[in-house]
């Protein structure tokens, strides 16, 4: 045990022009039992500052401006960071500098190491609470639906949940899947595969990969993806490494995609729950100028029980093997299905919904709206109506008024056909 580290600066908005993720340096000895960072700052400024670790051997973990503190040991930490062997040598505490004041803040980083630390207990697991009955949707020989959100949080970002909450909350709701997406911390893998045995829900481990100009969800166990790093390199990393990548809400206020991308990844969250009015067509737009070749998908971005969001509000429909029953069959098929685009979005669970289903599209539960297409118009005159695709991909189920009721995606087997 040393004396403390000490980092102390005045940040202005010159400075973070130049350096949007500053590192401070700290020294980590053999045989090191804790590292404790706290951040200090005066939040009545209006300044958000993110606070992240980078150890000697790699990425240990972000909680963005969720905390000021973290702690990390061999055998816990924070949440939001990942417990293990303290290796010796140079790590950093990583700041961003996402809003500072016009005038500037002084900012004091205090680095502790080598000390005897004590971590919050942790909260017990609620319940297994009852699931609702499956929605029975028609679908392809050897294939089913299953109701998924992907996008969620929890307490290893800024999220209220911890992970087994969240399970209990997703199956309350009725939904199959769940993709974890805190933000750029892979922390909460860990947990993921056991808690969804228990609970009875596939757990998809997911990335919000988080900066200012736009959010990307990188989805599988693939490892941490560096958000510093030009969006065009999530989009290769993800795919060398065998993952999927959506671009997030868009159109999301100030974190609105921005970012330049030659290679477009293969899905696009056109539904967010920040879609209040199904009259609104700016997402359907976003989408047609994007491309709609990209998979449609949809997620809720779920904070906690008082967000003021629904699980599962947009879900997402995937068509997976129906052989792939429990959860831990049911993640990779998931991710499968979503690679092959079989995809449907509803407003929730029960609403209407538009299938792609053997070259055919079904739309249930919607009479009385009508299927538009890059080619044509259609009338759903019955609560099960069936239709050739009108036009290659991009299908929308509207209201007369124009309010956006379902999307369907178009599996890739079937976009020979159509071409």
């Amino acid at each position: 045990m040393g004396a403390p580290k000490i980092h102390r600066g005045f940040w202005t908005r010159d400075l973070r022009a130049d350096k949007h993720w500053p590192l401070l340096p700290f020294d980590v000895p053999p045989g090191c039992r804790s590292i404790a960072v706290e951040l200090e700052f005066d939040q009545a400024a209006g300044a958000v500052i993110d606070l992240g670790c980078e150890g000697a051997r790699g990425w240990r973990g972000w909680s963005g401006g969720a905390r000021r503190s973290y702690v990390i040991t061999p055998d816990a930490a924070t949440p939001g960071y990942v417990a293990g062997d303290l290796e010796p040598g140079e790590w950093h505490v990583v700041l961003g500098l996402h809003r500072l004041p016009a005038n500037g803040i002084d900012v004091t980083v205090t680095i502790r190491t080598d000390e005897d630390v004590e971590l919050p207990a942790k909260r017990l697991d609620p319940p297994v609470p009852a699931k609702p009955r499956p929605r029975g949707l028609p679908a392809a020989a050897g294939l089913r639906w299953v109701a998924t959100d992907l996008h969620a949080h929890t307490l290893h970002s800024d999220g209220t949940a911890t992970v087994a909450e969240l399970a209990a909350a997703a199956v309350a709701a009725g939904l199959d899947a769940l993709a974890v997406t805190d933000h750029n911390t892979v922390s909460h893998h860990a947990e993921l595969a056991e808690v969804g045995r228990r609970y009875g829900i596939a757990l998809i481990p997911g990335q919000e990969i988080t900066t200012e100009f736009g959010h990307a969800n990188a989805f599988g166990d693939i490892g941490w993806v560096d958000f510093r790093e030009p969006a065009a390199n999530w989009v290769k990393t993800v795919r060398e490494r065998g993952g999927l990548l959506s671009i997030n809400h868009p159109l999301g206020g100030d974190c609105a995609w921005r970012h330049p991308l030659p290679e477009h990844p293969p899905l696009a969250e056109v539904w967010h729950s920040s879609w209040q009015s199904p009259e609104w067509g700016g997402p359907v737009a976003w989408w047609q100028a994007w491309g709609t070749a990209a998979t449609p998908i949809g997620g809720s971005d779920w904070h906690g029980p008082d967000a003021g969001v629904r699980l599962g509000a947009p879900t997402t429909w995937v068509a997976v093997d129906s052989h792939a029953r429990n959860a831990e069959e049911l993640v990779p098929a998931v991710l499968e299905g979503l690679r092959a685009g079989r995809t449907a979005v509803s407003a929730d669970r029960t609403g209407p919904v538009l299938l792609p289903v053997d070259g055919k599209l079904i739309a249930l539960d919607a009479p009385g709206t009508l299927l538009i297409g890059p080619e044509a118009t259609h009338k759903v005159r019955f609560d099960r109506d069936t239709f050739d695709p009108p036009g290659a991909h991009g299908h929308i189920l509207c209201s007369h008024d124009g309010a956006t009721l379902a999307l369907a995606g178009t599996p890739r087997e079937s976009r020979v056909h159509t071409h």
